[in-house]
């Protein structure tokens, strides 16, 4: 029942019907934020690592200390084919280019360094692959509002869960690899009706070891952000990684990780495409001038924000 002050207006239909509305679409969003934080955490991990992925043809531009780098990659049945194509923002030279092609064609003639470059990529996939896995328990996760998805990061305009996260002081690694996640704390943005992770910023804050092939430890105050988001398809892909950390390797040898790198550009290529087929794509992307533009991994808008 609608209560009324003296000299109002009673309501009209429309303004009964929109009212109804609104309390729909509250009790909706209720429902939807009523399941547990770690529940959908663990919905959301589970629907990513079961997704089989498409491949692209994409480029990449990383920023470090030393400068930046871009390259074009393209996804292959047998691994990643990769090609830089500028230095700070600068075509490569003739002499560079030729290197590149040289450095293609010996991967792709050489099927015991084809080899060890899947292993290296099965090493790496499975490494993510465990901490991804152990999100879940690894932290205790609480709503902290919504935000809207934006070119790069989920799908512009849907909305994105926020949630915030810490250690849980319950949770024990099973390895030196996992052990990264304890002294880490930070947000995490969801896309809740596709249970994909739009984005994670974590910052340690305390020193914490590690196990990646070697030992050694990071240092307080180190973060990481990745970012993923819709690509021409409607597709998910990363759009975006950036790593700062410090510390030792060995107990010795300084550690120092400063990069910044963003993926634009994403074509669709055959799932059966073979290293030696894209390794001959890349060869052809090679020889085409290199504008400004896609120097600066332009013509995306994923590599905008």
């Amino acid at each position: 029942m609608v209560v009324l002050e003296p000299g109002t207006r009673r309501p009209t239909a429309a303004f009964l019907v929109a009212f109804m509305l609104l309390m729909q679409v509250s009790l909706c969003a209720a429902q939807e934020t009523a399941v547990p934080a770690g529940d959908l955490v663990r919905k959301t991990i589970a629907n990513e690592l079961k997704e089989e992925p498409a491949k692209f043809l994409f480029r990449s531009r990383k920023e470090t200390g030393r400068g930046s780098q871009t390259h074009l990659y393209v996804q292959t049945k047998d691994a990643t084919a990769g090609v830089l194509i500028a230095v700070n923002d600068q075509p490569l030279t003739a002499e560079q280019k030729q290197a590149e092609e040289a450095r293609l064609e010996f991967l792709a003639s050489h099927p015991v360094e084809l080899r060890r470059k899947q292993k290296q990529e099965r090493d790496d996939a499975d490494r993510i692959n465990r901490i991804m896995r152990a999100m879940p328990d690894a932290f205790v996760y609480e709503y902290a509002g919504t935000e809207e998805g934006k070119p790069g990061i989920g799908s512009p305009g849907d909305q994105l869960v926020r949630l915030n996260f810490r250690p849980n002081p319950r949770y024990s690694p099973p390895t030196r690899v996992e052990q990264v996640l304890t002294g880490m704390e930070g947000v995490m943005l969801i896309d809740s009706r596709k249970y994909r992770i739009a984005r994670i910023d974590g910052t340690l804050y305390r020193d914490v070891g590690f196990g990646w092939g070697f030992f050694g430890h990071l240092d307080r105050g180190g973060r990481f952000q990745v970012e993923q988001g819709t690509v021409n398809d409607g597709g998910w892909e990363m759009t975006r990684m950036g790593l700062n950390f410090t510390g030792k390797i060995l107990l010795f040898k300084n550690l120092l990780i400063h990069t910044n790198e963003s993926f634009s550009d994403f074509q669709a290529v055959p799932s059966n495409l073979s290293f030696q087929q894209g390794a001959a794509l890349l060869k052809k992307e090679l020889a085409q001038p290199v504008t400004r533009e896609s120097r600066n991994g332009g013509g995306s808008p994923n590599d905008k924000h």
